[in-house]
């Protein structure tokens, strides 16, 4: 679909009545989220009160994705729209703009008392804050408050829900403190496919290095491949990371190229950054994305050099 033909097609969905409106069944507020990590907060904190949608499904990449004419109309029928924002979802921010009314929610923009990292030209706000437990809990709460708004016949349970949520991520932060402190600090040196764990080496402890930037967008070329490989022979590190959302064929240039070195490294597993595990799994949720994660990168990093 070209842009024009796609424009057309969200203004006939907004002009015929595609507009907001209770599920009618039940008259549930309907909402949509476009990650599976907001996905999975919105289905909790909703209790069932909601009719819960999600745009990305597993392996699939944020920062690439475009609307389809079915999301257009999910979107434009939606009571609430909740999103990352923080240029995660780039090419779907022209969406978001033109959908009629106040009906949209950036989740991650004006945390209280949390402002974001900036990515590695000092001016770009890094997205990723789902990877600082205790940010992600700031957001199970704001979640909450958006659907209270949206719907205040049902605000109490709403809320409720949101903190139970919100109390038990701050637990799982906790846990997560305590195991890697179990990890002596000069192993601590997370390698992975795209720069997207900042958030979590600075609420648990780890240097970080991304092969690509912040965003996907942004292809790596020789000279990244090389300056990343002379670190892992220089640090000896015994592993490092690839992603479920990113393809590994560069990141296994890297590996490539520092064997070639001499170095003893390999690939530690894979790691979900920007979107969760497959459906039925225990990664299909947040916290066992989150608990995957921390299993497996202590589990190849905790290894002798």
């Amino acid at each position: 679909m070209n842009r024009a033909a796609w424009w057309l097609g969200l203004l006939w969905l907004v002009w015929t009545g595609c507009g907001p409106g209770r599920d009618g069944e039940d008259g549930r507020l309907r909402v949509v989220c476009t990650t599976g990590m907001i996905t999975d907060l919105a289905t909790r904190v909703g209790g069932g009160q909601i009719v819960c949608q999600g745009l990305m499904g597993p392996g699939v990449d944020p920062h690439l994705y475009k609307a389809t004419a079915g999301d257009v109309e999910r979107l434009s029928r939606a009571d609430l729209v909740l999103y990352n924002g923080l240029h995660l979802e780039a090419r779907l921010a022209e969406v978001f703009a033109h959908l009629p009314g106040a009906r949209s929610a950036a989740l991650g923009e004006r945390l209280p008392g949390a402002a974001p990292l900036l990515g590695p030209d000092g001016h770009a706000p890094d997205p990723h804050i789902w990877f600082d437990v205790s940010l992600w809990s700031l957001v199970a709460r704001r979640i909450g408050e958006e659907l209270a708004a949206a719907d205040p016949a049902r605000a109490a349970g709403y809320r409720a829900r949101a903190a139970a949520l919100g109390d038990s991520l701050l637990a799982l932060h906790v846990e997560i403190q305590a195991r890697v402190a179990q990890l002596p600090p000069d192993r601590r040196l997370l390698v992975t496919a795209h720069d997207a764990f900042q958030y979590f080496g600075r609420a648990y402890g780890f240097e970080v290095r991304g092969l690509q930037g912040i965003s996907t967008a942004a292809e790596a070329g020789a000279r990244d491949v090389q300056a990343l490989a002379t670190l892992l022979v220089e640090r000896r590190v015994p592993a490092i990371f690839v992603e479920s959302s990113v393809p590994r064929r560069t990141l296994e240039a890297v590996l490539e190229a520092a064997r070639a070195r001499g170095a003893h490294v390999r690939l530690g597993g894979e790691l979900f950054s920007d979107a969760l595990g497959d459906g039925g799994t225990p990664e299909d949720t947040y916290a066992g994305m989150v608990r995957h994660n921390v299993d497996t990168i202590l589990g190849a990093l905790e290894e002798q050099p």
